[in-house]
């Protein structure tokens, strides 16, 4: 994970445009970070979008799989670049997911409470090299998400991990200074850049707002 704005696809919300295009515009516009999440894909499919991303990406962002280790082993054995794993607190273990990846991927863990964030960082230094932290409002592309924590609450959490963290969930342009000073080192968007009618346009504003935006010391 890059420090910025940190993307995370949904191909309902992308519509007619596409997941590849929509990456495309986005990584335009500044983004730092895509995530592909896909839970219906099958390996096959999961891996050619895949490369499809990451040739639109052209090394300008990371380029994270969420939960497939299978899709992150099979693009990595076909020489696709892609940077990392994000796995959930119900996905493989961290411990197991970074052996098969290797030191050299990046793995992010999901986490919404104290004791999700304890046991991240009992884990050996170099286990995980984010959590995702959320949600941060209530969020509909997520029939899961935890309930909503605010800026306060992630920020609380935020302040108990040396762990690179992201804020995630429900996320809008204008929440993004305020996590940014609250602690994070991203800000994870689903619908605020993938259902936006300029991608490209909706990634730049989050972009300056980050840019602009003071950070906190944790």
């Amino acid at each position: 994970m890059k420090d910025g704005i940190y993307l995370v696809t949904d191909e309902k919300l992308c519509g007619p445009r596409g997941v590849v295009e929509t990456v495309r515009l986005a990584v335009d516009g500044g983004v730092t970070t895509v995530q592909l999440r896909d839970k219906h894909a099958d390996l096959a499919s999961q891996v050619a979008q895949l490369e499809q991303l990451a040739e639109v990406i052209d090394g300008r962002a990371c380029l994270i799989v969420n939960d497939r280790l299978d899709a992150f082993l099979e693009a990595r054995r076909r020489g696709i670049p892609v940077d990392g794993l994000h796995v959930g607190q119900g996905d493989v273990a961290p411990e197991q997911a970074r052996e098969q990846i290797g030191a050299d991927a990046v793995l992010g863990l999901s986490t919404d409470t104290i004791e999700h964030i304890r046991a991240a960082e009992a884990l050996p230094k170099g286990t995980v090299d984010y959590l995702g932290i959320g949600t941060i409002r209530a969020t509909a592309t997520k029939d899961d998400a935890p309930e909503a924590l605010g800026v306060e609450g992630f920020g609380a959490l935020a302040g108990e991990t040396s762990i690179s963290v992201c804020a995630i969930g429900g996320i809008r342009a204008d929440d993004v200074p305020a996590l940014r000073r609250a602690g994070a080192d991203a800000v994870a968007v689903v619908s605020a850049i993938c259902a936006a009618g300029n991608p490209e346009a909706a990634a730049r504003e989050m972009v300056q707002l980050w840019e602009v935006s003071g950070r906190s010391a944790r």
